[in-house]
């Protein structure tokens, strides 16, 4: 049974395979008589929207479960949520607050159902595919290996966006230097660790925006605040004040440098609008392959059939 939980799972074989499995022409319909499970603890705009469309793309059929209505833990137990949709799906998408849950659910279910990650508090695998997806189609003609080389600069709060990105990009051989405050910088250990990668990109760490910047090729960050940390809204503004991404950031990278950001967007605090919506930014093409990663990923489950 294949699972996509994180990138570190996953071989580099089956990675190039997902990423060209993602974008081939979708004339197919592995999914057609089967339905996906798609379970939300937490809100989402562009992670279901993507996750519908793929599987309505490869003729499959989606049932979207909230938090209210699921409840893990609180309603019932992770394992029970994980028998019942077991016995009426083959595959379930789950955007969870704690990453743990995809080991109870395996085992509860006896690995029969397959699982996709679509967000936990420790790794974003899905959307690092869409990123990777976005910079080869803008630097390389489509060629994930043609962006070796690269250097790429997340800025801001470190968090489990920028541990799936770090793993899928440093396994590419792509630079990904991290600019974050003390507090909020890349740690290591634990699953989808950017500090286990051997033999692919270099990562390193600044203190600083300005230094993390500096010739690199992409721009990247995030919301300040994530889902859960509201209490902490102010002080985490306060302490990331020095890392906005703006128009005079920008003039330290190189000058065919683009921006991403795996949205929603606080404008005005971890990136300002003249940047999110100039020519360098390529926002809008990350949404439109978060759908293609979904693709891919569904597809590569699919295969190993």
């Amino acid at each position: 049974m294949r699972h996509f939980i994180t990138i570190e799972d996953v071989s580099d074989d089956d990675l190039v395979t997902i990423y060209s499995l993602a974008t081939a022409p979708i004339d197919d319909e592995l999914l057609r008589g089967q339905g996906v499970a798609l379970v939300f603890e937490l809100a989402s705009l562009r992670t279901r929207a993507s996750s519908a469309t793929a599987v309505h793309d490869l003729g499959g059929t989606s049932t979207f479960f909230t938090d209210h209505e699921v409840g893990i833990d609180q309603r019932e137990s992770a394992e029970d949520v994980g028998r019942t949709l077991c016995a009426l799906y083959a595959l379930c998408g789950m955007r969870v607050r704690n990453h743990g849950i995809f080991t109870r659910i395996r085992a509860a279910s006896d690995d029969q159902m397959a699982l996709i990650n679509l967000l936990s508090n420790l790794a974003h695998p899905t959307q690092a595919v869409a990123d990777v997806l976005t910079l080869a189609e803008h630097f390389a003609d489509g060629d994930v290996k043609g962006l070796r080389g690269r250097t790429l600069a997340y800025v801001g709060d470190a968090t489990n966006v920028t541990r799936s990105l770090a793993v899928a990009l440093l396994r590419l051989g792509v630079n990904v230097n991290v600019g974050a405050p003390e507090g909020y910088q890349l740690q290591p250990g634990g699953v989808e660790d950017p500090y286990a990668i051997a033999g692919g990109g270099t990562l390193r760490l600044f203190d600083n925006a300005a230094d993390a910047v500096r010739g690199v090729d992409t721009v990247y960050t995030d919301t300040w605040v994530s889902m859960g940390a509201e209490a902490s809204a102010e002080k985490r503004r306060q302490d990331l004040a020095h890392f906005q991404v703006n128009a005079e950031l920008l003039t330290l990278a190189q000058a065919h440098a683009v921006v991403l950001h795996c949205l929603p967007a606080h404008r005005g605090e971890e990136i300002t609008d003249d940047v999110l919506d100039s020519a360098r930014s390529l926002v809008w093409r990350q949404v439109f392959h978060r759908r293609s990663a979904m693709v891919g990923v569904l597809r590569w489950i699919k295969e190993e059939e």
